[in-house]
């Protein structure tokens, strides 16, 4: 049987729509099918579901679930605005030009192998365990990622491109604003992707060692109390987000560089 290409564009369609429902499909009937071998270990999804209600009829220290999640958005959002800020800024710079990248980038090297969980019993001692180190610690864990792809994106650029702007008498300034950065755009997108799920764990990981309100601090809270339907439903939570965002910096990406699409 012959398909014609409007037929088989057609297809492919539905078959990527098709995927990533049966995907989470399998991933759900393998929890269902481990919960009822181990059911000690894993709570049901009727467990699941009256934890989630009850997060909203007796609040955790007052706050809901929705109070919790905002906590830890909140946090993640200001550390990758300012991570998105320097480390583009710093990635153009070391990428861009050779003495920035001689002056700073090996110090950027020596830090870049530190994880950032390296860092959090530093930026307790010294700060304490407010909102600040929180959001310093996420700042930390999602720079690195946005410097090393900008970087890299900066590198990338073909030499054509920059010879193409000397020729048309572009200055420097000019050839890195108006031809190197846009061509630079899909990898620098790249690199804040990352950064997105390196704040997401970052950020659980700072509220698990000490916080009132966040997933992270739920998470901790149900692991102390021997809740795993709590622990679940947090990290539930902690994938849809995560998922939300990643789907809008995805939109974002489409609409930035069409033509890497």
């Amino acid at each position: 049987m012959f398909y014609t290409i409007g037929q088989r564009k057609k297809w492919e369609r539905v078959l990527y729509i098709v995927l990533p429902i049966l995907s989470v499909a399998l991933v759900v009937l393998a929890y269902a099918v481990v919960q009822m071998r181990l059911p000690l270990l894993l709570p049901d999804a009727g467990e699941m579901w009256a934890r989630f209600l009850k997060t909203f009829t007796n609040p955790i220290k007052e706050v809901n679930l929705i109070g919790h999640i905002w906590a830890s958005l909140r946090r993640v959002l200001i550390a990758l605005l300012f991570a998105w800020t320097l480390g583009i800024s710093f990635g153009v710079m070391i990428g861009w030009n050779r003495t920035c990248k001689a002056l700073f980038g090996s110090i950027f090297e020596l830090f870049r192998p530190i994880p950032p969980i390296a860092w959090i019993p530093i930026i307790i001692m010294w700060f304490g365990i407010g909102e600040f180190p929180k959001v310093l610690i996420v700042f930390v864990g999602s720079v690195i990622p946005v410097v090393i792809n900008t970087e890299a994106g900066i590198r990338m650029v073909e030499k054509e491109y920059i010879d193409v702007g000397r020729v048309f008498g572009a200055k420097r300034s000019q050839l890195l604003m108006e031809f190197v950065v846009p061509t630079a755009l899909p990898s620098i997108f790249a690199g804040v992707r990352t950064s997105v799920s390196c704040a997401w764990t970052v950020v659980l990981a700072a509220e698990m060692l000490g916080a009132d309100h966040g997933v992270g601090a739920l998470v901790t809270r149900g692991w102390n109390a021997g809740d795993m339907a709590l622990v679940f439903v947090s990290i539930i939570c902690i994938g849809i987000i995560g998922a939300i965002l990643a789907f809008i910096l995805n939109k974002l990406e489409r609409v930035v560089c069409p033509w890497n699409n």
